[in-house]
């Protein structure tokens, strides 16, 4: 298994590769969704984490891009918004799983590995 994340946050990057790490599950992590995007060329992936603030686009249009690409993965999305319409659209949009970032979030996430 292979997983990208992507965030604007060096720290949660750090965060999410250690938490996989140590899950034993192979990842990397970007802060542009065109890295991202050019990474998917590389390798399979089974899965991508995105926030919804990135370097270089939102997280939606990021997930829109996977989803044109014609990759199969199952796509993650960790917010630290509550805002109850943006989730709405990212579930119509078919991300598997919206996980705001704080509390519990590892136990959530670890449902999805």
């Amino acid at each position: 298994m292979y997983v990208i994340h992507a965030d604007n946050s060096g720290f949660f990057r750090k965060v999410i590769k250690v938490f996989l790490d140590e899950l034993g599950i192979d990842s990397m992590g970007f802060e542009k969704g065109d890295d991202v995007l050019n990474e998917m060329g590389n390798r399979k992936v089974s899965c991508v984490i995105t926030g919804l603030e990135l370097a270089d686009m939102t997280g939606e249009e990021l997930i829109r891009q996977l989803q044109y690409s014609g990759h199969l993965m199952t796509i993650i999305a960790v917010t630290s918004s509550g805002n109850e319409d943006r989730i709405k659209i990212l579930d119509e949009m078919g991300v598997k799983a919206t996980i705001q970032k704080g509390g519990n979030w590892k136990d959530k996430l670890r449902e999805y590995f």
